[in-house]
């Protein structure tokens, strides 16, 4: 097993489709994602009930903006080494341009926090040729949710 690491979304206002978290894979090092968390803390209710579509997509060339473009990457054991990938988290304007492919998507009630644990079968692998893998939100949410998520990978 590699090293374990994880990039946290600090809770934030979210109104467009944005990419929560974008990771770039070192040379060398793929990373396999684990599981995710995805909250909101504002939107309480049934009548502030929808559903938004949630994808990790893998293979943009273009790096995303308007986040936080030097997001940590913490080692889950404080002994490990720092991470070789990088990632960014919150942005506005979603990574774009390669080959887009979308490994995973599924649709996420709001009213409820949504947890992910991969099996190792269904775990997402991404390497440096594929550029870049993003979490996405893939519409804008019907009014601003204050919108956190973190993600668990390895880098091998």
């Amino acid at each position: 097993m590699g090293r374990m690491y994880t990039v946290h979304l600090a809770p934030a206002a979210a109104t467009v489709a944005l990419d929560l978290v974008e990771l770039t894979p070192a040379d060398d090092k793929p990373i396999i994602i684990h599981g995710f968390r995805l909250f909101q803390t504002t939107d309480l209710g049934d009548a502030a009930e929808e559903i938004i579509g949630v994808a990790w997509v893998r293979g943009n060339a273009t790096t995303g903006s308007g986040g936080n473009a030097g997001a940590a990457v913490s080692p889950k054991n404080p002994a490990d080494a720092a991470a070789g990938c990088t990632a960014e988290t919150g942005n506005t304007t979603q990574a774009s341009a390669g080959t887009a492919v979308t490994v995973y998507s599924t649709g996420w009630n709001v009213r409820a926090p949504m947890e992910v644990v991969f099996t190792p079968e269904q775990r997402i692998i991404c390497t440096q040729a594929q550029t870049l893998l993003c979490c996405r939100l893939l519409a804008a949410p019907a009014d601003s949710l204050t919108i956190g998520f973190s993600v668990g990978f390895e880098e091998i």
